[in-house]
């Protein structure tokens, strides 16, 4: 029985004459990343958005309304509430998490983040520009 090699989508690396890599990895993006936050109401998601892209602590945050199901001191909400995306270097992320409690209404807000584990690099780079620029 001949056994088949399965590549995996890997692909053999080449080296120059010190050992170093000369493959171009793909970008995985390390240190960028998506926060999610929720807030009670658009003008708050509005005010918390401007204030972290105005302190360089965002590049870019996304408002979309949403409806959450949760339960809050043991009873269980359902609300109309708006969902913050925002895209930052995480190396800020403490500074930007003050930023949002400093802000926000909740006594326990949601701030949660997500690696960015692949991304384009001129999109990261972008990132970079507005958050460290």
């Amino acid at each position: 029985m001949t056994e088949i090699p399965q590549d995996h989508g890997q692909h053999p690396q080449s080296a120059d004459d010190n050992g170093n890599s000369t493959d171009h990895a793909p970008n995985y993006g390390t240190h960028y990343g998506i926060v999610l936050v929720t807030a009670g109401s658009e003008t708050e998601a509005e005010t918390i958005a401007a204030q972290l892209v105005e302190a360089h602590l965002a590049a870019c945050v996304n408002l979309i309304p949403i409806r959450s199901i949760y339960t809050w001191k043991g009873e269980v909400h359902r609300d109309p509430e708006w969902q913050l995306v925002i895209k930052t270097d995480l190396r800020q992320f403490d500074r930007l998490e003050a930023k949002i409690r400093e802000l926000h209404s909740y006594e326990v807000p949601e701030i949660v983040a997500l690696p960015i584990v692949r991304g384009s690099e001129p999109y990261l780079n972008w990132i970079a520009e507005q958050v460290n620029g």
